[in-house]
């Protein structure tokens, strides 16, 4: 069994995604390089998802490295101590990025697949899984 948050721990857990998207945000519109600029990178962690075409653990591995907070605070703070607005900028993007995807329960993934996630099960797996439980609900 995987280890995945359910409940109304899931529940604060995908709001706080979505603070750290509005903050995110917010300060990037104060320090950021234009919104155009935004959009053209926002999507820019999800080529980490290439890594699913050399299994899953590969692609758990690279999909965790592009979508962890550990990259984009390291980014921020340098950003901020060196000056760089560039890599602050990017900083800003990435976190904005990773709050969207924790948002939208998007989580850290397992290496059993790309639906198995930090915060629950995604995608048709979750659709089936959900299936199952309730067969088994009214099976007692």
């Amino acid at each position: 069994m995987f280890g995945e948050t359910t409940g109304a721990v899931r529940a604060i857990l995908r709001l706080e995604g979505l603070c750290i998207l509005i903050a995110a945000s917010v300060a990037y519109s104060k320090f950021g390089m234009g919104w155009g600029t935004f959009a053209l990178f926002f999507l820019g962690p999800d080529i980490s998802l290439f890594g699913y075409l050399a299994g899953p653990k590969i692609g758990a591995l690279s999909y965790n490295v592009a979508h962890s907070y550990i990259g984009a605070v390291a980014c921020l703070a340098a950003g901020v101590v060196v000056p760089a607005p560039t890599v602050l900028c990017i900083g800003l993007i990435w976190t904005a990025h990773i709050g969207f995807d924790r948002a939208l329960g998007y989580g850290l993934k397992y290496p059993g697949g790309f639906g198995f996630t930090h915060l629950g099960r995604i995608g048709r797996f979750s659709a089936l899984m959900s299936n199952v439980g309730a067969n088994q609900d009214s099976v007692r």
